[in-house]
């Protein structure tokens, strides 16, 4: 795989010494057990695989090289590089100024903008009204485009069961930007609509089956379907994409609940099937589902408390967080710092969208047990920070040396 050059700040020799160690003895990917970091009185168990993905290495490499590259030009963002607070923050302290917010609220209008400026597009992607505005001011987009090569997947998929007159259904949240672009793209070809989750999909389903009104369809689905889009006729033939960093589960669970609908209303089969509805069970990115998986093996561990690290708007890290909240008390956090003490901690609620303060988060006696893990666009050596940070609460922990030399 590709070798990019990420800021040696966001390394960490620890983890990348445990992700080559794991690699060399599950080169097929097989092994979903988590690491076992022993520390004598506290052991933490590292999910099998976390961190940054190949699209965020590769936006993280282009977005410093074009700084390095474009000395005294102006250089823009059209919104959050990836959704990593300290990322994003080192980009604005190279001189980066972000365009818009991750909504896709103006800060920066466009029309301030000249040729002879740099505009680099973020990993998830932009739309192509966007991509025009800039082209007219004459501006390339192709340039520094940092675009996931999983989210262009997702279009290409888009594009070929356009093709063939099948509807695009996107399971994604309609406000984020990798969405919003995957709409975009989708809608040029085909008409396309947005799904949230499984109770929007089965309100869907009753447009298909007949059993509400066409009519009532353009208000409940108000601002999520393409321009001219006929619900009588174009949900005849549906194919789901989704937004990459969406629960896999989730979306094949859609996926499937529509393909029944379908076959129930149309009489069809496995064998006939095609003829309605779009196998695109290859759009799920591998990060995604390798993350959560690994997240699944992780909660298979009895412990105490889990802890999950990532920018608080980042969705794939929330739909971690999600798994882990089944099954014991969860704490979600952006950053070592929010580990105030042994006492306390200062965590994110995605359901509330706030930070909350809990204290005695920690086992006061016996032997504690934490699961650790973070989102796809976190630095490892935020992880390792964690890991330095719960261990030096323990006045009995092992040195960190004999851990290293497990690994190495």
């Amino acid at each position: 795989m590709k070798q990019f050059n990420v800021p040696i700040t966001y390394r960490s020799p620890l983890i990348a010494a445990i992700k080559n160690k794991r690699k060399q003895q599950d080169k097929m990917k097989k092994d979903f057990s988590p690491t076992l970091l022993d520390f004598g009185s506290v052991q933490i168990y590292l999910s099998r695989h976390f961190g940054f993905c190949y699209g965020v290495e590769n936006a993280i490499d282009i977005a410093f090289r074009t700084i390095d590259e474009n000395p005294g030009k102006k250089i823009f963002l059209l919104s959050e590089m990836i959704h990593n607070p300290q990322v994003n923050t080192d980009l604005q302290q190279r001189g980066v100024q972000f365009l818009q917010d991750t909504r896709g609220k103006q800060i920066i209008p466009f029309e301030t903008l000249t040729k002879d400026d740099v505009v680099i597009i973020p990993a998830f992607g932009t739309t192509l009204a966007i991509e025009e505005k800039l082209e007219a001011i004459g501006i390339p987009t192709a340039k520094y485009n940092t675009t996931c090569p999983f989210v262009e997947k997702v279009w290409n998929r888009s594009e070929q069961i356009a093709t063939k007159n099948y509807c695009v259904i996107v399971h994604g949240k309609p406000t984020h930007e990798e969405t919003r672009a995957t709409f975009s793209h989708a809608a040029s070809n085909t008409p396309t609509m947005v799904v949230n989750d499984m109770q929007e999909t089965i309100a869907l389903s009753k447009y298909i089956t007949g059993e509400k009104p066409a009519v009532e369809f353009y208000n409940e689905f108000a601002g999520r379907f393409s321009k001219g889009f006929d619900v009588e006729k174009d949900l005849q033939r549906i194919g789901v994409v989704n937004q990459t960093t969406m629960l896999a589960s989730d979306t094949q669970a859609i996926s499937n609940f529509l393909k029944q609908v379908i076959m129930d209303k149309y009489a069809l089969t496995e064998a006939t099937i095609e003829a309605r509805f779009a196998d695109t069970r290859d759009t799920l990115c591998y990060a995604t589902n390798d993350n959560q998986t690994a997240v699944y093996g992780l909660l298979q561990t009895p412990a105490d408390i889990a802890i999950v690290v990532g920018g608080y708007n980042s969705s794939n890290t929330s739909h971690l967080v999600e798994l882990c909240e089944e099954k014991l008390p969860t704490y979600f956090i952006n950053a070592e710092e929010k580990i105030i003490s042994s006492k306390e901690i200062v965590h994110y609620n995605f359901h509330t969208k706030q930070e909350n303060s809990t204290l005695d988060f920690l086992p006061a006696n016996g032997l504690v047990k934490i699961l650790l893990t973070s989102g796809a666009s976190c630095p490892d050596a935020m992880v390792e920070g964690v890991i330095n940070k719960l261990v030096s609460f323990f006045t009995s922990q092992k040195n960190m040396q004999p851990i290293m030399e497990q690994f190495v």
